[in-house]
């Protein structure tokens, strides 16, 4: 039969008990990769609907818009990110909450 040879008994935890604010928030990086990704979809569908400057060729056009169609993405997620926030700081609850620590008793052997 195995014994417990070097298992302690734990401390007497102790705690602690605070009032704090919990609230569901969006992630901004979200909402803004998102964006990216749309507008990167509109100027991939959009571009090839016009004309096309044969000098240029429809990539160079694609990776040239895609610097406006990704940038303004971008800044419509945030916006959009931003607004969900504000919105859901009006639904916010107060809680108690408590922090136990819990501290190991020096007699415990390492081997």
């Amino acid at each position: 039969m195995r014994q417990n040879v070097g298992v302690s008994t734990p401390a007497e935890p102790t705690s602690d008990r605070t009032t704090v604010q919990v609230r569901r928030a969006p992630k901004l990086s979200a909402f803004m990769t998102v964006g990216a990704l749309m507008g990167f979809l509109v100027v991939l569908i959009i571009t090839p609907l016009f004309p096309v400057d044969p000098l240029v060729g429809l990539p160079a056009l694609i990776g040239y818009f895609s610097i406006f169609g990704i940038t303004a993405g971008v800044l419509i997620g945030a916006i959009i990110g931003i607004v969900l926030d504000r919105r859901s700081q009006k639904h916010v609850r107060t809680v108690q909450a408590e922090r136990q620590t819990v501290e190991a008793s020096p007699d415990v052997d390492a081997s």
